[in-house]
């Protein structure tokens, strides 16, 4: 199970982020204990004032390539567990997602 869904306008993610997570970085993919899958988004910022959503924003911006104004939250500002919309050609945002888990499956983990 992947952790977004597409529409025309885009796609629409699911996400755990994880604030004061030592670096930005995509985690890869996660299942809940109610069988959720979420992506797992780690940030170095604290959860104050809406810096940790900017943060995770433009992270997912740098990692799908679009522009930062293409990436908002759109439920769960105040919660770990969030709902980020992601404007754009849903068959390219397809490809640049499934790499994006795909490389933080590697060895490596994958710094954005």
């Amino acid at each position: 199970m992947e952790p977004w869904r597409f529409s025309a306008q885009g796609a629409l993610l699911s996400v755990r982020v994880t604030p004061r997570g030592g670096r930005d970085a995509i985690d890869g993919i996660e299942t809940l204990a109610n069988g959720r899958a979420v992506l797992k988004v780690r940030v170095r910022v604290i959860a104050e004032g809406g810096e940790a959503n900017r943060a995770v924003t433009e992270l997912l911006a740098r990692a799908l390539k679009v522009p930062k104004g293409s990436v908002r939250v759109v439920s769960g500002a105040t919660s770990r567990l969030k709902q980020i919309a992601v404007e754009g050609d849903p068959r390219r945002l397809a490809e640049s997602l499934k790499a994006v888990a795909a490389a933080s499956r590697g060895d490596d983990e994958t710094d954005m």
